[in-house]
């Protein structure tokens, strides 16, 4: 087998695609197609892999497994550092370390994954009170309710 043969088939299989290997584009969903295109742009061995808003089109479903290949692709692949744009901070892959808030095109924070959605800089990001916990490593949001008035 070539070896960029063997190369495009492992990036199918950590991308959850080996099995569709002859599937025609028009026949796989937006997850799966965004899952393609990260495969593909990992043949050259970019470092770093920049992706922006990639969980953006797919459905519940199809964001889940794109997040859970982006973070096998993570374990199986140190070497490669990777930025993430999202505006779904709840979405962010296990193994994130770092996290940047940017609002109007400045860095409002920029540490640790855990500091930044554990404080209030989330908050004021969104400019809406906002709540992250983290359960089994995954973070979720909601709103945080405003004290009632007395």
């Amino acid at each position: 087998m070539h070896a960029d043969t063997a190369q495009a088939e492992s990036l199918l299989g950590l991308s959850g695609l080996g099995g569709l290997r002859e599937a025609h584009r028009p026949m796989l969903s937006q997850g799966q197609r965004t899952r393609a295109l990260i495969a593909r742009s990992l043949m050259p061995s970019p470092r770093p892999l920049l992706l922006d808003e990639p969980a953006t089109g797919p459905d519940a479903a199809g964001r889940e497994q794109l997040i859970d290949r982006l973070e096998v692709l993570g374990l199986t692949r140190f070497e490669r550092a990777s930025v993430l744009v999202t505006h779904h901070l709840e979405g962010l892959p296990l193994g994130t370390t770092h996290a940047m808030l940017l609002r109007d095109g400045r860095c409002l924070a920029a540490r640790r994954v855990e500091e930044i959605l554990a404080g209030l800089q989330a908050s004021a990001c969104f400019d809406h009170p906002v709540r992250f916990t983290q359960v089994d490593g995954w973070w979720s949001v909601r709103t945080r309710r405003p004290a009632p008035a007395e």
